[in-house]
């Protein structure tokens, strides 16, 4: 069996609950272009089953706006109202707004010093990657990771096994030395895709996600007093992912797979 060697992280929900703060930096955005549309919590809810900021605007016009005179320029138009829209983002990352979800530092830091690699592993847009990993880590993360891949290095976005076939390639590892933190359903069949098992962490807009095929669904990664809860799975962190949990898990992952190749 191969040995878990890197551990490869979305960053929209996986590793700050930044989807309501995408959400108001959009609203934003639109308000700043004289436009009166408007984004609540439960049609952002359905627009996150497309990803991409750009591909949610066009979806949104074709699905919500069929009736909206568009520009002769659609892409400019939404180029436009995407580079406001992260202008945006950036600006409330940068006021403290978005603090990490439970575990994630803890466990990163734990893992670099039993030997893993780190890498990212999302389609947002770079910046706002930067900014994440500038304002909400409490440590500085230069040289932390391998690869960020980000943003449009990739021709198809999650669901699509791209970003991660990427990420695999810039590292030079197999899908069966990695292990992938998504909350998603399209985060987690891109990394299926391309053949890495994942962990899952919900968050308030995928808690009804079918996540068929994960290694485990956990509520978050825990704390020293804010134990995790594992809501399917084989394994129990026990409150707290740890690297020993994960070495544990992507043994028993390979274990049955090795299984079901038998049989």
């Amino acid at each position: 069996m191969s040995r878990l060697k890197s551990l490869l992280f979305d960053v929209d929900g996986t590793l700050a609950d930044t989807e309501d703060i995408h959400r108001k930096a959009f609203n934003a955005a639109f308000s700043g272009a004289g436009l009166d549309w408007d984004w609540d919590r439960a049609l952002y809810h359905q627009l996150l089953e497309v990803t991409g900021g750009r591909e949610r605007i066009r979806y949104y016009l074709d699905r919500f706006l069929p009736g909206f005179v568009r520009p002769a320029d659609l892409d400019g138009f939404i180029a436009g109202l995407h580079r406001d829209k992260t202008e945006h983002y950036v600006g409330m990352l940068e006021k403290g707004h978005v603090p990490l979800r439970p575990g994630v530092e803890r466990l990163m830091q734990d893992a670099r010093v039993r030997g893993l690699r780190l890498a990212i592993v999302t389609t947002t847009t770079p910046a706002n990657v930067t900014s994440l990993l500038t304002h909400s880590f409490a440590a500085d993360t230069s040289g932390w990771f391998d690869v960020i891949a980000a943003g449009d290095v990739v021709p198809h976005k999650k669901p699509a096994a791209d970003i991660y076939d990427y990420a695999l390639r810039e590292t030079g590892l197999a899908p069966e030395e990695c292990l992938a933190f998504e909350d998603s359903v399209n985060g987690l069949r891109s990394a299926l895709s391309a053949g890495v098992d994942t962990l899952i962490t919900l968050n308030r807009f995928t808690a009804d996600h079918d996540f068929s095929g994960a290694a485990a669904v956990l509520d978050h990664l825990g704390e020293p007093g804010n134990p995790c809860r594992l809501i399917t799975g084989d394994l129990d962190p026990n409150g707290v992912v740890e690297t020993d949990y994960l070495l544990r898990l992507h043994a028993h992952c390979q274990g049955q797979r090795a299984r079901l190749q038998r049989d």
